[in-house]
């Protein structure tokens, strides 16, 4: 697999502010910008991205307002080290243009898979255009086997009650899903996770008690677990039960 490291630790030079959210780069950091300024012409050419209003209590990002070196797959292509952002409110990968201290949104068509610095992992699906958070098809990947279990995160945007310097307030979502053969399920009650892959109810809460994990507290992990306790019977998964 033919991989790319195009923004390589030692010569990224953070100085950042949760205010101003600025980035200083060394002289050695901008001329391998400018060299390889030609791969990236395609990807990084989605437009400038515009900063949510001052008077908005929090950030459409997940986890972190903060760049981080994560991976992008591009074109069965692995470009490693690059400084990226994830607005999960709107749908976009960002990334950082070092020469005018710029947030530049890449193409979501282009980007198949990306990973963050906290090693989330995202993937970018089709198939799920009626679900209404689905926007450009960004879904974190939390079990990656032939039954998937994918997570949408999703924030929006509530007005603020009280009086004061915040207008509006991000608010964070997620949905849980399971994928299979190109077909979404979404997925928010035990009973309802277990009659979707056909399982035996008795050897389901069998394997969910022994994880000693609270099902409506870590639903993606326990999603996980069914998931894996279907896939490993002897009789071939054919779909989603109704």
């Amino acid at each position: 697999m033919l991989k790319i490291s195009f923004f390589l630790s030692g010569l990224l030079i953070f100085g950042w502010s949760a205010k101003a959210q600025e980035v200083s780069a060394s002289d050695s950091y901008l001329s391998l910008y400018q060299k390889q300024l030609p791969f990236f012409q395609e990807l990084i050419s989605g437009g400038l991205y515009a900063d949510s209003p001052r008077n908005f209590d929090g950030h459409p990002f997940f986890e972190t307002r903060v760049f981080g070196n994560g991976v992008l797959r591009i074109n069965e292509v692995n470009y490693k080290e690059v400084p990226l952002l994830y607005d999960s409110q709107a749908d976009w990968v960002i990334t950082f243009q070092p020469i005018h201290n710029q947030k530049i949104l890449i193409k979501s068509e282009k980007v198949e898979e990306f990973e963050l610095q906290d090693g989330s992992e995202f993937r970018n699906f089709k198939g799920n255009e009626s679900y209404t958070h689905h926007r450009n098809g960004f879904y974190e990947i939390i079990a990656d086997g032939e039954i998937k279990v994918l997570a949408k995160h999703h924030k929006e945007l509530k007005p603020v009650k009280e009086l004061g310097d915040y207008t509006k307030v991000f608010v964070a979502y997620e949905d849980l899903f399971y994928w299979y053969n190109g077909k979404f399920e979404l997925v928010n009650r035990k009973s309802q996770a277990i009659n979707l892959l056909g399982l035996d109810k008795k050897e389901a809460k069998q394997a969910l008690k022994a994880s000693r994990l609270d099902f409506k507290r870590n639903m993606e992990q326990s999603l996980a677990i069914l998931a894996n306790l279907r896939t490993k019977r002897s009789d071939t998964f054919e779909g989603f039960s109704k």
